[in-house]
């Protein structure tokens, strides 16, 4: 099968063979089925989005990002959620692109619909989103876990940007947002050779936020971190988002400024008064959310 095979190619480093991690099944899907499953923690206050193509390994394909764009939007103006997971579930995250979708694109195609452009809208997402990565993180799979605010992954998954084995390069954020995080010299690694890094490695590097313990659930341990951001003021958890990711666009002056005005602005909130008297009082402080 064409995407199955393709993925097997690209989670294959070009000098090590790696072992066959999935037995090969069939593309063809229910057309019921959906892209992108929606769940609630217990208490509802965190949304789970699960990617849902387990037979292509979660290949992110267009209609698959217009699922999850349309989930992500949901979960971001429904006043009941406080926190987003984003996950592929427990055996995998996502294996890359759609290669059977991309294959065949030409440029003036490409560049005239802005393909990939649809990848961006997590960006718009005002509520924290804690990516849960088990197995496989691979090209865009990977691009979409760096796209996440909090990322916890197993010690045994696999993060890698295999473009160049296809005689591209990643175009989802990847040497972007890599560069950012691990430095000029790791990132290079990664994507001019098809560097594997593990989900240990991936903790040291400063890619991802936590590692889970062995067998422990990664989206249970995804959705405690998210229920933990959920118990806290929304107003104050939102402005601390949008001033870290302030940092990353601005030089360091301005995103003092920024993050100043945003500090002096939660002096207008009813949630500062609270949290203050509360420990004050030394008592739980009780959120309305304003």
């Amino acid at each position: 099968m064409l995407r199955l095979a393709v993925v097997a190619r690209l989670a294959k480093p070009t000098t090590t063979p790696a072992p066959v991690l999935f037995r090969a099944m069939s593309n063809s899907a229910s057309t019921s089925e959906p892209l992108v499953l929606t769940s609630r923690s217990p208490s509802a206050r965190v949304a789970v989005l699960t990617l849902n193509r387990p037979k292509a390994l979660n290949a992110l394909s267009s209609p698959l990002f217009d699922e999850l764009n349309t989930a992500l939007e949901k979960a971001d103006e429904d006043d009941e959620v406080r926190a987003i997971v984003l996950t592929g579930g427990e055996k995998v995250f996502a294996a890359g692109a759609d290669i059977k979708e991309m294959k065949d694109k030409l440029f003036a195609d490409a560049y005239k619909k802005n393909f990939l452009g649809s990848w961006t809208k997590i960006g718009s997402i005002r509520k924290p989103i804690v990516g849960a990565v088990a197995g496989y993180a691979l090209g865009g799979g990977c691009e979409l876990a760096l796209m996440t605010d909090i990322l916890i992954c197993t010690p045994g998954a696999t993060f890698s940007q295999p473009e160049i084995g296809l005689g591209i390069i990643p175009g989802g954020g990847g040497t972007q947002r890599l560069a950012g995080l691990i430095g000029k010299a790791r990132t290079m690694d990664m994507v001019l050779t098809n560097r594997r890094v593990s989900g240990t490695e991936a903790a040291a590097w400063g890619l991802a936020s936590r590692v889970t313990a062995e067998g422990e659930s990664v989206v249970d341990a995804a959705v405690k971190v998210a229920e933990t951001i959920a118990g806290y003021g929304a107003v104050a958890v939102q402005a601390g988002k949008e001033a870290v990711n302030a940092a990353l666009e601005n030089p360091l002056e301005q995103g003092l400024k920024y993050e100043r005005r945003l500090f002096q602005q939660l002096f207008a909130t009813e949630d500062q008064k609270e949290g203050m008297a509360a420990f004050a009082e030394k008592r739980k402080p009780t959120w309305s959310h304003k």
